[in-house]
């Protein structure tokens, strides 16, 4: 019926009243986490930040977000972070391109640790829907804990953040003090890889091969920051660390093996070490020290340290015995001799 005496329809809810996990009950959990709907679209926070539409988006890929054209999709925060942003371009201090480049590096960071954040606590929601404090409903139990982590872990993350800003700084002093360039430095460079990883990854369930990534990574994590190191990325098999002190990264290595290597519940794994300068650029390392690394990783064997010719020259004679292998072909490096390491 229609007409002006017809009954009002029913509105129909944002949300269904028993949230089951559908695609409109998580936008309950979106919309927790953001603190408040979407209410402008990309043309309206141009207008409101005084930017142009071309420097909007670019800021808005950098974050590593699709663009959503003229649909509502941005907030009151979204606009105060790029007026936030925008108003530090226009000191003088950085330019819009400096500007990006700092964008893409929090944005991808961001990225990967909201990505390990929400795979760690999905247990934990399980944990809490199976006890005797249970919703009734997954997406309840994630609210609760969103509202309870939420704060505390924010003000982690500006604390964690600080600390590592002002050792990264504090690395810049001290390994570029004599430098021209202070993107390039001297150090060791660490590739840790697992034996055969593809294979057992074949064989092992996909839970199984979750938990010994997650355990692998974290391992090794620990031993190379007990060390006084920095793991640079991890890449599913294989991680990539660097030290300062060519010494502190053989000490890394072979935590790394006693961590791995020698638990029977654990795969093998092998080390290549190598030294030399490296660039640093946007919280990774290139360089050919970084590139042999890894190669020389396909020359040890299971459970041991193989390093390069500049690597042996730094370790004290007094303290390792280092002996030459068979000259062998590198891809990218031609014919190297790898040289096996252990202390005397």
């Amino acid at each position: 019926m229609t007409g002006p005496d017809a009954p009002d329809e029913p509105a129909e809810p944002d949300e269904p009243d028993e949230p089951d996990g559908s695609a409109p009950a998580s936008g309950v959990l979106e919309r927790a986490i953001l603190g408040e709907p979407p209410s402008f679209n990309a043309p309206q926070v141009a207008e409101q930040t005084g930017v142009t539409m071309d420097e909007a988006r670019r800021l808005w890929r950098a974050l590593g977000f699709p663009e959503h054209g003229l649909e509502a999709a941005y907030t009151d925060a979204d606009t105060e972070a790029l007026s936030t942003l925008i108003r530090v371009v226009r000191t003088g201090l950085i330019d819009f391109d400096m500007a990006v480049n700092l964008t893409r590096a929090v944005g991808q960071t961001m990225a990967r640790l909201a990505d390990w954040e929400v795979a760690t606590l999905v247990h934990r929601v399980e944990e809490l829907e199976a006890g005797d404090d249970a919703t009734g409903s997954r997406i309840g139990s994630a609210l609760r804990l969103v509202d309870e982590i939420e704060q505390p872990f924010e003000e982690l993350l500006v604390y964690v953040w600080r600390r590592h800003l002002a050792a990264a700084i504090a690395r810049v002093e001290a390994l570029g003090a004599n430098e021209e360039d202070l993107n390039t430095v001297q150090l060791t460079v660490g590739f840790a890889d697992i034996v055969s990883f593809t294979a057992l990854s074949n064989r092992l369930s996909e839970d199984r091969i979750g938990d010994l990534v997650e355990l692998f990574e974290s391992r090794c994590a620990d031993v190379v920051a007990a060390a006084r190191g920095r793991v640079i990325k991890s890449i599913g098999d294989s991680v990539l660390f660097v030290n300062d002190d060519p010494v502190r990264a053989y000490d890394t290595a072979e935590g790394i093996i006693n961590v791995i290597g020698r638990d029977s519940r654990m795969p093998d794994v092998r080390v290549g070490l190598a030294s030399g300068s490296v660039v640093m650029r946007l919280g990774d390392v290139f360089g050919p020290p970084v590139n042999l690394a890894s190669r020389l990783t396909a020359v040890a064997r299971r459970n041991r340290i193989i390093i390069d010719q500049a690597t042996a020259d730094l370790l004290p004679g007094e303290e390792f015995e280092t002996r030459a292998l068979p000259a062998r072909p590198v891809r990218g490096f031609g014919i190297v001799e790898p040289v096996a390491v252990r202390r005397a």
